[in-house]
């Protein structure tokens, strides 16, 4: 017996048949992908490759790493404004240079007011010069010009900050601090010699000064300074302030004065010249200095009454922050003092021991 054979009959493919076999053949292939081009494996960076982060600011100061080319100045000036607080930087550190590298902390307000530590207060000397002379003279109120340079360059060398009057006020007032080293220059009169000998050497050393004029006195004569000369010196970083019209004493009533007229003289020698000054300069009278140092309570209360914040003596002492805004102590400079006299005027800090 034969086998039974089943015959399968074929039908053709339609053509919409065949595409869409065609696609389910073309969907399960898997598809080819380019393998992507070789790259370089980064090298890993060794530990001074790796970028530090300069500083952190906190509420009160700044936590900086120095970095190649920072220099206090231009730190002071980055975090503070001021490239010339870089003694600010300097003094909060105890150093005197930087390096890259270098941690240090900027402190974003004062520290030190008063310059009070554990082991005493800082003092500004105020060093009082009247005229100058290019060779040595008779009178012990001049000062050579030879003599002038030597001592605003040991000043330099020693480390000293010379600032200005509202700086010196500022710290008297409790309201703000300033170098350990801070001295203060003043000029009295309102001799020529300010202008030919002082500001040349002044404006060398880059030294703000103060220049007291009494108004009777500037005539513009060879000896004396015009008006226009005082402007320059103005202009020159020079600031202008008080020392009376007439320079008389202020303590003094004249014998044939009543006490009436002696008021008003003295008013007049107070607010004529700071007037005047005012005319010419252009600025507000701030600062007196008493002619010859004299004064009393008197004296103090007409000098407040006319708007003054401080006045000056010649008592030969520094100035803590608790000195009498208008005692203030000045030293006189004497033709006749050597680097070393000159020196002893020069105390910036009393020590007072804990008991």
């Amino acid at each position: 017996m034969k086998p039974r054979v089943r015959v399968v009959r074929a039908y053709p493919l339609s053509l919409g048949c065949f595409i869409l076999l065609a696609l389910l053949i073309l969907g399960c292939a898997t598809p080819r992908v380019e393998a992507p081009p070789p790259t370089t494996t980064p090298p890993i960076p060794s530990p001074l490759a790796v970028p530090r982060v300069e500083a952190k600011i906190f509420p009160n100061f700044v936590a900086v790493i120095a970095q190649e080319g920072d220099t206090l100045s231009s730190l002071s000036a980055k975090y503070l404004n001021d490239p010339s607080m870089d003694w600010f930087i300097a003094e909060y550190n105890d150093i005197d240079s930087l390096k890259p590298g270098q941690a240090l902390i900027i402190p974003l307000r004062p520290y030190e007011k008063g310059g009070l530590t554990s082991k005493g207060y800082q003092t500004v000397p105020v060093l009082s010069y009247h005229n100058f002379s290019l060779d040595r003279s008779t009178s012990r109120m001049t000062v050579t010009k030879a003599a002038f340079e030597e001592q605003m360059k040991l000043l330099r060398d020693k480390g000293y900050r010379v600032i200005s009057m509202d700086q010196l006020f500022d710290f008297l007032d409790f309201a703000a601090q300033i170098p350990k080293k801070s001295v203060v220059i003043t000029i009295d009169d309102g001799w020529r010699s300010a202008y030919d000998i002082a500001l040349p050497i002044l404006k060398e050393y880059r030294y703000p000064a103060t220049l007291f004029v009494y108004t009777d006195l500037i005539v513009g004569s060879q000896k004396t300074l015009s008006w226009e000369l005082v402007q320059e010196l103005a202009k020159n970083g020079i600031d202008i302030q008080g020392h009376t019209k007439t320079h008389r004493d202020l303590t003094l009533m004249d014998k044939k004065e009543s006490f009436t007229e002696y008021f008003e003289a003295i008013a007049k020698e107070l607010s004529a010249s700071a007037r005047l000054i005012k005319a010419k300069v252009g600025k507000d009278i701030k600062y007196l200095s008493y002619p010859d140092g004299g004064t009393n309570h008197l004296v103090i209360e007409l000098v407040k009454k006319y708007g003054y914040r401080g006045a000056f003596t010649v008592r030969r002492e520094g100035n803590p922050f608790f000195i009498h805004d208008y005692r203030v102590n000045r030293s006189m400079i004497y033709g006749d003092y050597n680097l070393e006299q000159f020196e002893k005027n020069l105390t910036v800090f009393i020590e007072e021991s804990l008991r």
